[in-house]
Order: C-alpha cells, then structure tokens, then sequence
C-alpha cells in the first residue's frame, strides 16, 4: 500500500490523471471513502487523462455511465455502487460484457467489484482530520499482477 496525503480538489484531480495514464483496456479501479471525500474528483481527472470532454459527475442516481473517451483510448465506464446492496446487484449491471475493452472504475466498489478481475488498483479515500481542511488521505493499493511497483511510484508522483 501506497499513503499520501491530497491538499485540494485539483491536486485529487492530478492524481486521478496519473491514475488515467498509467491505464489500459480491461483496467479495474475500484474507489472507497466517504461521502464528498473525492471520490468523483478523482474520475474526473482521470477521465482527462483519458480525453473525456464530457463533465464527470456522480453516477449515484443512473448507478453507471460510459463516457466517450479520446481517439485511441479505451471507453470510461464509471459506476457508483453505493445504492446496490448485494453482488448480485452488481452483477446485474452486466459490466463484464464490456470490460476488456474499458477502463472501469466503481465508487462504493469494494466487496461488490472485484469479482470484475483478479488484477485491480483500489484507492481509499479519507479526510486526514476533521477540521475544515480540504487535505485528504489516499491509501493505494494494487491487487494482482497488473499493477506494479513502477505503476504506483508514477502515480504518486513527486
């Protein structure tokens, strides 16, 4: 597990475009943390990396979206499991149809996900106090042999 700490909303979206650069088809991203924790902010830098032109935003209420990514990139699909209470749910989504030809990142994934691939990048959200600070605490953590070493020390950067 990689711990660093996030200061602001841009810095969360500059760590989710490390993320979006380091991806290939058939990637799993598979997102936790609190309510507001930056969860989505970091899909949107992400799909940057990606070359979504579209506004990233919360799929809470549609529970997936694909997004349309650049020429030469794989598809965005971007889940939000918080409202499915079961695998079974998720499995109903029908996500495996598509997924070695996207990158697929799912909010509130964990426990519900990974059963998408065997090779998965998770990364925990959390505020580091509870002041009015926007710092955040990523936790990341690569299951399986896809992600490697050298992945994790890109993505977290400087």
């Amino acid at each position: 597990m990689t711990r660093l700490e996030v200061q602001t909303a841009a810095s969360m979206q500059a760590l989710g475009a490390r993320i979006g650069h380091r991806c290939r088809p058939g990637d799993l991203i598979v997102t936790a943390g609190d309510l507001g924790s930056g969860k989505t902010t970091l899909v949107q830098g992400l799909g940057r990396a990606l070359g979504v032109i579209e506004q990233i935003t919360s799929p809470t209420f549609v529970i997936a979206r694909v997004h349309v990514t650049g020429s030469g990139f794989p598809q965005l699909v971007h889940v939000d499991a918080y409202r499915l209470g079961s695998v079974l749910e998720f499995d109903d989504l029908g996500l495996d149809a598509d997924f070695a030809e996207s990158v697929t990142v799912v909010e509130w994934g964990e426990g519900k996900a990974e059963e998408l691939s065997s090779d998965y990048l998770t990364v925990q959200i959390g505020r580091a106090d509870e002041g009015g600070d926007e710092t955040r605490r990523v936790d990341i953590s690569a299951v399986g042999d896809r992600w490697t070493a050298s992945d994790l020390e890109l993505i977290v950067g400087p």
